[in-house]
């Protein structure tokens, strides 16, 4: 079941190139708007992929990632496997 739950998108410009985080977990940049987030949901499509593919390993000298962290990375994942970019972007730029 999906939960609207996201981390905070934050906006930044620096040098007139616009910087997009998704929390600590990914950024895109470009020269706007759009191009940042373009390259927003293709690094967040990497992510997730990575994370689906390798698992996620806790060790006792890292903190546990957030569950919603987690399953936010499982839903984007599974978008990106099916190769649905634009979901990706509904996703975090209309929750």
């Amino acid at each position: 079941m999906r939960d609207d739950w996201m981390p905070d998108l934050q906006m930044d410009e620096r040098g007139g190139r616009c910087r997009l985080s998704l929390g600590s977990w990914a950024y895109g940049e470009g020269e706007s708007l759009q191009d940042a987030a373009d390259d927003l949901v293709v690094r967040l499509g990497q992510v997730a992929l990575s994370a689906r593919r390798t698992g996620w390993r806790v060790t006792s000298e890292t903190p546990l990632p957030d569950r919603r962290m987690l399953d936010f990375l499982w839903e984007l994942g599974e978008l990106a496997a099916r190769g649905r970019h634009e979901e990706i972007r509904a996703r975090f730029l209309l929750a």
